[in-house]
């Protein structure tokens, strides 16, 4: 009997995991996909530091947006529009909204790419059957509970690691240069801008809200008779869980590109990239490439599309129907599109965009985790609120610079 006892325990804690894995999809987008890319194939494993930092980075935020929703029972949104008046509150959305609009932009576009390099669809048409399968995709977590939406997540994420490890099984990196690129160091004014690049997409808003979200009544309902101690070593596990995994992707993307594709023309677009890799690694692993590209673009256009509803639920209080907010937020990438933009190169505006938003959702989840009226107890102990700090200075530090280096050449 006391031999069991630990087993009936440490089962219970399994059904605890799964919100910090959708929350891991945002890591594994189409933008990240192309930024990692780049760097690997244009500076080798120089940027493989920035990477792992950038993981551990959000292995902290994505935990205290976990925590905050957990302990409080509300979301990062809503404590934020609790806070504010009505004016302050409905420009704080706007700026919120905008950010999730150019996030599903991003998304869209990934996923309108991977359908052209797989069936050579045209690019409108991809964007409108990216966003309908998401939409069927998010109409799962509303029909049979965000257990059932976690499951198909988690499945997503396993397709992507098949497609964009696969290029490490054909070609394998050298030990000595990879563990090199675990030493601090640039290579020139561009090698800094694309850390900063990798850096300040790596703390995306909208998955700050989101995570916030999932965690108010999930582990509460699936912990019954645990602690709350308990319940939040659970959400540690998680969070760790799955970003390591989307950590490993990233890493991932970068090395292949840096052993296999380094100085190679035509890797600054998702579609140069496919072509080399096909040129280089073989049409089955460039295939892989693909329907792991459509893969995160369909997983993140509905992480994407549940964060935008989450926002506007908690600062207006209001929640659209899942079929006109994923036609509203469809139009503006059907627009980009229409309008013969370059897909790559709108995949890299709105990765600027999506900058802009980080201190307004970064900056609440910093103070309102290190303030003992909310948390109580479960305030974050003194070096946390440090740590915190150190990684909101440098996030929003290198997001001004990428700003500026954006808009001044």
């Amino acid at each position: 009997m006391l031999m069991a006892m630990p087993i009936r325990d440490r089962r219970p804690r399994l059904g605890l995991l799964g919100p910090a894995f959708i929350a891991a999809v945002a890591y594994v987008d189409p933008g990240n996909v192309a930024t990692n890319v780049t760097a690997g194939s244009t500076f080798g494993y120089t940027l493989v530091w920035v990477v792992v930092m950038a993981n551990v980075m959000a292995v902290l935020v994505q935990y205290l947006s976990a925590k905050l929703g957990m302990v409080t029972g509300r979301s990062l949104a809503t404590h934020v529009g609790e806070r504010l008046p009505r004016g302050p509150r409905i420009a704080f959305w706007l700026q919120a909204e905008a950010i999730a609009v150019a996030t599903d932009l991003a998304e869209v576009v990934g996923g309108a790419i991977a359908l052209n390099l797989l069936f050579d669809l045209p690019l409108m048409v991809g964007a409108v059957i990216t966003a309908a399968v998401a939409m069927v995709i998010l109409r799962i977590g509303d029909r049979r509970g965000q257990s059932a939406l976690e499951r198909v997540i988690m499945g997503f994420l396993v397709l992507i690691a098949v497609g964009f490890m696969a290029g490490l099984f054909i070609d394998p990196p050298a030990v000595s240069p990879l563990a090199q690129g675990l030493v601090p160091r640039f290579d020139g004014a561009e090698s800094v801008l694309l850390a900063s690049g990798i850096i300040g997409a790596t703390v995306m808003p909208h998955v700050i809200y989101l995570h916030s979200s999932l965690t108010t009544s999930r582990l509460g309902a699936r912990g019954e008779g645990r602690s709350v101690r308990e319940l939040l070593a659970a959400t540690r596990t998680d969070v760790v869980l799955a970003l390591i995994l989307a950590g490993v992707l990233n890493l991932s993307l970068l090395v292949v590109a840096a052993t296999s594709l380094q100085g190679l023309e035509g890797t600054d677009t998702l579609e140069g990239v496919h072509r080399v890799v096909t040129s280089e690694l073989g049409a089955g692993v460039a295939l892989l490439f693909a329907v792991a590209l459509l893969g995160s673009g369909l997983a993140s256009t509905s992480v994407g599309s549940a964060a935008g509803a989450e926002v506007m639920q908690g600062l207006l209080g209001i929640r659209l129907p899942v079929l006109l907010r994923r036609v509203v937020t469809l139009i503006p990438a059907l627009v980009v599109l229409a309008l013969g933009a370059e897909p790559s190169r709108a995949l890299v505006v709105s990765q600027v965009v999506l900058s802009i938003g980080i201190p307004f959702a970064l900056v609440p989840l910093m103070v309102l985790t290190a303030s003992r009226d909310v948390m109580g107890e479960h305030v974050n102990a003194r070096g946390t609120t440090v740590a915190a700090c150190v990684v909101a200075a440098i996030v929003i530090a290198l997001n001004v610079s990428l700003l500026w280096l954006t808009f001044t050449g």
